[in-house]
């Protein structure tokens, strides 16, 4: 028998570990589930004896002291090969100052997070460009080549799929060109970035809970709606990506070579933000131009009327609020071609804005349309509403 060949038994399960041949030229180790009876016919019935044996799997994430067994279970994380090493990486740095911008040092404590805290809840990460050749693609690849197999590339389809096992361990799960427009989507990406556990299903196999870790990485071509994101929401970091000045053909490999002096640079960074919630960021931190661009195009067409509707009357009649009921609204919006119903009218206001009607009928200034772009004022009694220019100017 050679040497390479290894065998081990999970339970009651034999398994072969091999090296299967990847298109890159490079390999990847696997565990294929194996016949005992060949084995003996290989190998002589006194070999099984020798076999490494364990009660199960587990996942424990880990890349500085990585521990390939944990008691009695095998660990399913994967060690990185990289030995850190101290030197320069100046193609590294420029990557991180290109994709991060003026946020340079939070993105450096997003990647230190994943290396020495993989566990650690951190922000869908999304890069948006209507460009092209800005460096997106190398940035899910840089990533790929530092945490090697504990990288997978899913697509938009993998996240509606019911079988998960493939992706369920891994410390990054990146799509390059997603689209999730669809609300279920959207909530379920939500729900996997902050769940501490997730059932995992196979085909043909038993649903089995484990601890959920992964942190996902976004990138996408279209700037409005890569994703349905609502005002409020805390858990994305979008960052508009500006294509690159010149095109380095080598440039990935020139990232690979860099980084065992990378990642001893992260081993002896200080972190330049405490953690300040569940995603370790203050979500201020995280607020871009991009961000508010996708919640702003997530707002519905009526939305967007009534809220500069509103906003007209308060700069015409200089007001800070004003009051309505939704009988008011809808004449005003007629006014301003926009057919609409009442029940879209009140779905605005209680569900997008969260306000509450008065508790009893009281009097209140209406506004009305008085001709030439000017409104006019009267008393009105009903439960009205009340929205201040400032909310929306938030929205």
């Amino acid at each position: 028998m050679e040497k390479k060949e290894e065998f081990i038994r999970v339970g009651t399960t034999l398994y072969k570990i091999v090296d299967q041949p990847r298109i890159d030229g490079g390999y990847v180790r696997k565990r294929i589930a194996w016949n005992s009876e060949t084995l003996r016919q290989d190998y002589g019935k006194d070999y099984m004896a020798g076999i490494p044996k364990y009660d199960g799997f587990c996942t424990v994430p880990d890349h500085v002291g990585y521990q390939p067994v944990v008691g009695k279970f095998l660990n399913l994380y994967e060690p990185i090969s990289h030995i850190p090493e101290q030197g320069e990486f100046p193609c590294i740095r420029s990557l991180v100052e290109h994709i991060f911008g003026e946020q340079y040092g939070l993105g450096m404590d997003y990647l230190q997070l994943l290396y020495l805290y993989p566990v650690q809840k951190l922000p869908i990460l999304l890069l948006v460009s209507e460009e092209r050749n800005t460096g997106k693609s190398t940035f899910l690849n840089f990533l790929k080549a530092i945490f090697q197999n504990n990288v997978t590339f899913n697509t938009n389809e993998d996240f509606r799929s019911q079988f998960n096992s493939d992706w369920a361990g891994k410390l990054l799960i990146m799509v390059d060109e997603v689209l999730l427009n669809r609300r279920e989507d959207s909530e379920r990406l939500k729900n996997l970035s902050t769940t501490l556990s997730y059932k995992v299903e196979a085909k043909g196999k038993d649903r089995d809970e484990i601890g959920f870790f992964a942190k996902f990485v976004l990138c996408s071509n279209n700037e409005y709606l890569p994703v349905i994101i609502d005002a409020g929401e805390t858990r994305y970091w979008v960052r508009k990506i500006v294509p690159l000045q010149n095109d380095d053909t080598d440039f990935l490999q020139k990232l690979k070579a860099e980084i065992p002096a990378f990642l001893h640079f992260l081993q002896h960074r200080q972190l330049s933000t405490g953690k300040e919630s569940r995603m370790w960021f203050n979500p201020k931190l995280l607020e871009t131009d991009a961000l508010r661009k996708i919640i702003r195009s997530n707002r519905n067409r009526l939305e967007i009327e009534m809220a500069e509707l509103l906003l007209d009357i308060m700069a015409k009649m200089e007001v800070e609020t004003v009051s309505f009921c939704l009988n008011d609204i809808i004449p005003l919006l007629v006014c301003s071609q926009v057919k609409v119903e009442k029940s879209q009218v009140r779905k605005v206001v209680q569900e997008c804005w969260k306000l509450t009607p008065a508790p009893n009928g009281l009097t209140y200034t209406a506004y009305q349309y008085g001709g030439n772009d000017r409104y006019q004022t009267r008393r009105s009694v009903g439960r009205y509403y009340t929205v201040t220019k400032k909310l929306l100017e938030r929205l």
